[in-house]
């Protein structure tokens, strides 16, 4: 179907060398014949994922980026283990492979995993799926659905009670990326002290359900169905996966969430559908994970707001990289911008909060 994912040109600065890594692959897996063919998925400012097709099977395999980096964020073991870890419980991993820790092949840790074909929505909805408002909606809730189900798992009986600390997790986040911000900003770069205080002063107690959070939740980690599009099939980018508050992950993905009546400014920063007819609103999406997930939610407010500035720190951590010449990546020229633009976004939530 022509609307599957599709592999690209990889970027240039970062190639990776098929005499090097063929050997390797053939050493370890079966199935592999003849000279594999490699390219890159589009996307990953953080984490890089290509494709490795051989003539009778395709294999995923992701690596750090390039240059220096945040190396808590790029952890390949980490990311390997939860695949392997939470595969049985929630099937919408994608199945690992392989891990090497052995630099010399590619010149990073990485690890291999299956090619999961399907549907992967980014800026807009494509033509060619036809999705009227009901199916769209239809569609915005099952995405929501899997997020339920994502905090939902037993985390101690799929082995991974030792991924993270759920106590005190919202306060660690908080001073987490204070610190880390701090570190990343470059002379250009808002400051954001009004949003840390308030978030500093309307931070709640721990919240007695933690969960796994996946951190990175939106469209463009989802794989659809060819066949069935309202039908998700593969969740994806699973390197930032802890333990914790499932509410400051439902911020996390509220921070990505363009909604139809947003700002020109903040649409220009839409990188997945959410304001095609029939996506619900961010209070309509908060709505319905409660419903869902029988969490009560009273002071979204806060973890909203978190989200906005989490992904500053990100988006910093990032521009910081380029500003440094770490990468020459042009992409993240514009970083900055958007910086400052989920200040003020952050700004105006303060500002009405009844909180």
């Amino acid at each position: 179907m022509a609307l599957t994912d599709q592999s690209t040109g990889i970027r240039s600065g970062e190639e990776l060398d098929a005499s090097l890594i063929d050997p390797y692959l053939k050493a370890h897996l079966t199935d592999l014949h003849g000279t594999p063919a490699i390219s890159q998925f589009p996307g990953g400012a953080s984490n890089l994922t290509y494709l490795i097709q051989y003539p009778e099977r395709e294999l995923g395999l992701r690596r750090p980026p390039f240059g220096h980096k945040a190396r808590s964020a790029h952890d390949m073991g980490r990311e390997y283990r939860i695949l392997n870890q939470l595969r049985n419980a929630f099937p919408y991993c994608p199945q690992a492979y392989l891990h090497c820790t052995d630099e010399s092949v590619i010149g990073s840790e990485f690890y291999v995993m299956q090619r999961v074909r399907g549907i992967i929505l980014r800026s807009d909805l494509p033509p060619e799926l036809a999705l009227d408002a009901r199916q769209t909606e239809d569609l915005c809730k099952s995405f929501i659905n899997k997020l339920v189900d994502l905090h939902r798992v037993d985390y101690q009986a799929c082995g991974l009670g030792d991924l993270g600390k759920p106590q005190g997790y919202v306060q660690r986040q908080i001073s987490g990326w204070s610190e880390r911000y701090e570190k990343a900003r470059t002379p250009d770069a808002p400051a954001w002290e009004q949003v840390q205080a308030w978030l500093a002063d309307k931070m709640p107690a721990d919240s007695p359900t933690s969960s796994i959070v996946h951190n990175d939740y939106r469209f463009d980690n989802v794989i659809l169905d060819p066949d069935n599009p309202m039908n998700i099939i593969g969740v994806l980018d699973w390197e930032l996966t802890t333990l914790g508050d499932p509410l400051m992950d439902l911020g996390n993905t509220l921070a990505y969430w363009v909604q139809a009546d947003d700002p020109l400014p903040v649409q220009l920063t839409r990188r997945q559908p959410s304001n095609a007819p029939g996506m619900l609103t961010r209070q309509a999406f908060v709505d319905y994970y409660a419903e869902r997930s029988g969490i009560r939610i009273d002071n979204f407010d806060f973890y909203y707001t978190y989200g906005l500035f989490r992904l500053a720190g990100i988006v910093q951590q990032i521009y910081y990289r380029f500003f440094h010449g770490q990468t020459q990546d042009k992409r993240f020229a514009r970083f900055i911008d958007m910086n400052r633009l989920l200040e003020q976004m952050s700004l105006n939530v303060i500002t009405k909060s009844s909180l």
